[in-house]
């Protein structure tokens, strides 16, 4: 089997891949990718297509005839996501459906997209594929829905959760904190959730690589190890060599709408046991988000 690539270079093969959710971080990562002789993306923001209509989805996949199908558009405002319910679920729920059905109508494989939050984070130890899920917020479990509409809908299907996404494109935490960070002197931070930042670089790369295989099934799909929002933070400004002071907070000092897990990190066993190599550390993926490393 090839080998995971984060540089984006992979083995050469004819495939066309159209991207749902174009214009959200990694879709836009995705669609912006650099060309790799052999594929061809096919990027599709909200605009040009519209996941909630199923004839929508039939018409642009007819158009583009994609061999795979990375499905990327999603309603992710986990806070709005609580008074924006039925909003939320005709997106991820049955955006999803519509996208699976599609899909499997011209005989494309899909790649959905999904998210740590589908567990409780409760946990004390990594999340594997086949833990129970427990989704929380109304994002969990519009997403969780949208996750078993595609395994019943399509027989050719990955599902890739993942967590503490940040790139180039959209605003994100390390966007966030570096505009804090030239604003303030010092910011206060949450330092009990546990989670690992994932470069969109990374799993972009990773989503193209499955793309090529048959191995089909759920993976977790984040860069290895963990820390919390505060260590995120305080690394953040040291590798752009900011001096802003970081204080150490409580989620309870910082209500929000929405739940956030206290623990999700996720076990990548879906990756080992198909050989592909694991992601880079949360560390590394940093360094090289701000392209002071390999």
């Amino acid at each position: 089997m090839n080998g995971f690539n984060a540089q984006g270079i992979i083995s050469t093969v004819n495939m066309k891949v159209l991207v749902t959710g174009a214009n959200g971080q990694l879709g836009r990562e995705l669609t912006l990718w650099e060309t790799v002789e052999g594929i061809e993306i096919v990027g599709m923001g909200r605009k040009e297509l519209d996941i909630t209509s199923l004839e929508q989805c039939r018409e642009a996949f007819a158009m583009v005839g994609p061999d795979v199908i990375i499905n990327c558009a999603a309603y992710t405002s986990v806070d709005q996501a609580e008074s924006a319910v039925e909003e939320a679920y005709q997106i991820n729920a049955s955006g999803a459906r519509n996208v699976a059905i599609a899909a499997r109508e011209i005989g494309a494989k899909l790649i959905h997209v999904s998210t740590d939050y589908v567990f409780d984070g409760k946990g004390s130890k990594p999340y594997q594929e086949y833990d129970a899920t427990n989704p929380q917020t109304v994002y969990g479990k519009s997403k969780l829905v949208g996750e078993h509409l595609v395994q019943s809908l399509h027989d050719r299907w990955f599902i890739v959760r993942t967590s503490w996404v940040y790139g180039a494109y959209g605003v994100n935490f390390v966007s966030t904190m570096l505009k804090l960070g030239a604003e303030r002197d010092s910011l206060s931070v949450v330092d009990d959730q546990v989670g690992s930042p994932t470069f969109t670089k990374d799993l972009a790369a990773f989503l193209l690589e499955l793309a090529e295989t048959e191995a089909y099934g759920i993976y977790h799909a984040s860069s290895r190890g963990s820390c919390t929002w505060y260590d995120f933070a305080k690394a953040i400004f040291q590798e752009v060599g900011m001096s802003v002071k970081v204080n150490p907070c409580t989620t309870e000092e910082f209500p929000r709408a929405a739940a956030r897990p206290a623990y999700s990190v996720l076990d990548h066993s879906a990756i080992r046991v198909n050989e592909f190599n694991d992601f880079p550390s949360w560390n590394d993926a940093l360094k090289k988000f701000f392209k002071k490393g390999d």
